[in-house]
């Protein structure tokens, strides 16, 4: 069968990988699967596991926080914050845990951070209200 080379490429890694026989991944429409002599492609793709299979078989998974794909001529470009990619699924799921745990730990700091800066703009506002400074 027709193989075809995965770039895969972060804001601190990059990786070319040949004798890539398939790729299954998933946008926001669903599950897809590129194989070599496909259509030119673009996608997102979203948070979660994709995986690849190279040509004598061997399979690997690949954790993403989303993704943009392009798949062109025998290349599939990958571009993403950052990735990790392993032939042991459950290594791949157990990064996707700690991923997710750690980015909802960050969603909600931040979250918090911006509640308390409201209460000190609203605090501000009201002190300077009483103070006869004319907020409007």
């Amino acid at each position: 069968m027709a193989t075809f080379t995965l770039f895969l490429q972060s804001s601190t890694q990059y990786e070319e990988i040949s004798q890539v026989e398939s790729f299954v991944g998933e946008d926001s429409s669903g599950k897809f699967g590129i194989l070599a002599g496909s259509a030119r492609l673009m996608s997102c793709l979203t948070y979660g596991l994709s995986w690849f299979r190279y040509e004598n078989g061997a399979k690997e998974y690949l954790a993403l926080p989303g993704a943009v794909l392009y798949f062109d001529h025998q290349s599939l470009f990958i571009c993403t914050r950052h990735y990790l990619h392993s032939p042991d699924y459950q290594t791949m799921v157990h990064a996707l845990d700690e991923e997710l745990l750690q980015e909802e730990t960050q969603l909600h700091e931040m979250k918090e951070g911006l509640h308390q800066l409201d209460q000190a703009i609203i605090q501000r506002l009201w002190k300077m209200g009483r103070e006869g400074y004319n907020i409007e």
